[in-house]
């Protein structure tokens, strides 16, 4: 190549982009940290138990319960503690999940979940993002918790989804083709949530796309880029978020979705995320949408079949600061989450209700 010809590449390519870097590759990964028999007995236990739910064959309230997003593992395992005590406890009524979240999709800038910037403070040690987040899912999975997350970058399963036994994907991304086809080769059931304007039309085109076979690029476990054939998955349900004017976990707004979704000659069951839209953002406003979720779930006719809760050791949520020093321990950095004390009166309130009923 001359210099002309080196001079108009520069020109054409990567013209943006600074630096590429080296990723750990995911079968490098998995041998660092391999699923072993009590995290892949609690991931197949999960998975078929959502399962179940969704098809009405196990008529217990699924509920995915957990922090906004995940940024202190030690954090993250003492609410697991706690939790997988409530899981044990309230089994026969309630089939806890927990919400472990690694990928933030930002509305425009900030910061985008432990994977993508591990340390907190700019550096980007993705490689190391991805290790945390398998070991964390490991020793999670290893308490007998089953848990579940959003899958944001459609690369990022290759290096945990033998860990997940539920997988969401968000608000800004249902609409996307690129996820709807990683949905159909995903291995747990997959929630797709209702756009952030309140239209659930694109949750039920996705779960018909993600039903079907599909052909698209992506890499492999030796991290080479590769054509990935897919099956289709059979278990994609609704999530009901609420929408930009208003929320939409009431009756008539639950009866109109599962309605969208029989005429798709699709399921009509579905689960209601109590954040979000449908809280205004308002950690204190979970609590209204449960109840309402549970009284509606006591009918026995309702297709809600479960719910998304925000939750952590301590309520609110905090900016994160300039010095890492003064980060408060078991506070989100993102979302608003109810702290561990109103975490244990909902599920104990919704476990005596649905007891008695």
């Amino acid at each position: 190549m001359n210099n002309d010809s080196e001079i108009m590449l520069e020109q054409t390519h990567n013209v943006n982009v600074e630096n590429t870097q080296t990723l750990v590759m995911p079968r490098e990964l998995k041998a660092a940290l391999p699923a072993n028999e009590c995290s892949m007995k609690t991931v197949l236990e999960g998975r078929q138990v959502i399962q179940d739910i969704l098809t009405g064959k196990d008529d217990r309230f699924l509920v995915v319960i957990g922090p906004c997003s995940i940024h202190d593992t030690k954090a993250a395992m003492e609410y697991a503690q706690k939790l997988v005590e409530l899981k044990n406890k309230y089994q026969d009524k309630l089939y806890i999940v927990m919400r472990v979240y690694f990928e933030k999709p930002r509305t425009t800038v900030g910061w985008k979940g432990l994977i993508n910037d591990p340390h907190l403070n700019g550096t980007f040690d993705m490689s190391e993002g991805l290790r945390r987040a398998r070991k964390l899912l490991l020793d999670i999975n290893c308490l007998g918790l089953a848990t579940g997350t959003e899958m944001l970058d459609p690369y990022t399963p290759q290096y945990i989804d033998d860990l997940v036994s539920w997988a969401s994907i968000g608000a800004r991304t249902t609409e996307s083709q690129t996820h709807r086809q990683m949905a159909s080769g995903l291995s747990m059931p997959v929630g797709f949530k209702n756009a952030t304007n309140g239209d659930t039309q694109v949750a039920v085109d996705a779960m018909g796309s993600s039903k079907s076979k599909h052909h698209f690029i992506g890499i492999d476990d030796d991290g080479a880029t590769c054509i990935i054939v897919t099956k289709g998955n059979p278990h994609g349900h609704m999530i009901l978020r609420g929408g930009s004017d208003r929320p939409n976990y009431d009756h008539v707004s639950v009866a109109n979705a599962a309605d969208n979704l029989k005429k798709a000659n699709l399921s009509p069951n579905l689960l209601v995320d109590c954040s979000h839209a449908n809280s205004g953002k308002k950690q204190e406003n979970q609590q209204i949408v449960w109840n309402s979720v549970i009284d509606q779930k006591l009918t026995g006719n309702s297709p809600v079949i479960g719910a998304m809760i925000e939750s952590n050791l301590k309520e609110g949520s905090q900016s994160l600061p300039e010095n890492l020093k003064d980060l408060k321990y078991g506070v989100s950095i993102t979302d608003q989450c109810i702290g561990w004390g109103k975490t244990e009166q909902i599920l104990r309130d919704a476990y005596l209700k649905l007891s008695n009923k």
